[in-house]
């Protein structure tokens, strides 16, 4: 009778070792083999709430790991089983189970990316952030008419201008109303540290008058070495008393009645943004102002120039500080501007 029971202990012993064995050897298997990655499944998205055995049993369900039990069983040997962070994540090809544990852990899910382009308007950016497929929409019209106030800005502050020009790196399902929120939170850090280090001017008493002018500079000139003279420019007008007398205003003015000319009497009808029959700055941004617009509102370079005008469609302007050389400009720009349509083909 001992001698049957110590035969069975030894079968199941070994039994049990050549279980063990095999589980492990299965299990190191498992760990070397690189996820089947094809083009259906090069992504993977864990949904918020999920725990690690549903994202052991999807894993399987979509051939993208053997064994569904092992990758569970390894995030809970690792201590890592609560860890895991939603959101969707790339597969790629030769990434074994171990480190797809390590990407859901860190959280390094698939960012997407999204421009605002400087010298847009506010309705510009909306419409772009709403075709985007990755940003979730959650912004009606009726709430987008009160964005600012969602954002935590003084009542009435209308959103203009407020959104920083960048390329912005985000996850699929950010909503609207968090993207806004970012680049709101870059404008207003950025213009109050360049308000901070600005050179003081009698004209620009608040940051965000000196917004407004920014934006103004940029709609006026693309050349990034002329923004400090443009800026110059309109502040002398305005230590001076002058009307700005600026193009872009008006058009911003004319709203989406603008057909792309502006005449004699858009710059004699009366809007707040029109800057010919009204003296100061308009009542808001007219666009997305740059950082370099921002800054050469904060730090214009030294001039007497009251006017400026490009010496060809499109290419740099000339500076005058009488009215007399600024008409000479004008003229020149005009017998420029023939020039070059005659010689069109």
């Amino acid at each position: 009778m001992k001698l049957l029971f110590k035969l069975f202990s030894i079968l199941f012993l070994t039994a049990v070792i050549i279980i063990g064995f095999m589980l492990w050897y299965q299990y190191n298997t498992f760990l070397k083999t690189p996820l089947t990655v094809t083009p259906e499944h090069a992504t993977f998205e864990i949904k918020p709430g999920s725990n690690i055995r549903q994202v052991s049993n999807q894993l399987e369900a979509k051939n993208i790991i053997p064994y569904g039990l092992l990758f569970f069983a390894h995030a809970r040997l690792q201590g890592k089983a609560g860890q895991i962070k939603a959101g969707e994540y790339q597969l790629e090809t030769g990434m074994k189970p171990d480190d797809l544990l390590k990407k859901f852990i860190a959280g390094q899910v698939i960012q997407y990316q999204m421009s605002i382009i400087e010298g847009k308007r506010f309705t510009d950016i909306v419409a772009d952030i709403r075709k985007d497929p990755t940003i979730e929409t959650t912004l009606s019209d009726a709430d987008l008419q009160a964005i600012m106030s969602k954002l935590g800005a003084a009542a009435g502050m209308q959103p203009e201008g407020w959104f920083f020009p960048d390329t912005y790196h985000f996850p699929r399902k950010t909503t609207d109303l968090e993207f806004l929120q970012r680049s709101h939170k870059a404008m207003q850090d950025y213009l109050d540290k360049a308000w901070e280090g600005r050179v003081l001017n009698p004209t620009i008493t608040t940051p965000y008058q000196a917004l407004i002018l920014a934006s103004i500079v940029e709609k006026e000139t693309g050349l990034p070495e002329e923004r400090p003279l443009v800026a110059r420019v309109f502040l002398n007008r305005l230590e001076k008393g002058m009307m700005l007398q600026t193009d872009p205003t008006v058009i911003y003015g004319i709203g989406d009645k603008y057909d792309g000319n502006i005449r004699k009497v858009d710059l004699q009808t009366d809007t707040p943004y029109n800057t010919y029959t009204r003296f100061g700055l308009p009542p808001t941004p007219i666009a997305t102002p740059s950082k370099a617009a921002i800054d050469a509102v904060m730090h214009p370079v030294a001039s007497n120039a009251l006017y400026f005008v490009a010496t060809t469609p499109g290419g740099a302007s000339q500076f005058s500080e009488t009215l007399d050389q600024h008409n000479q400009a004008v003229r020149q720009y005009i017998l420029n501007r023939k020039k070059a349509t005659e010689q069109k083909p």
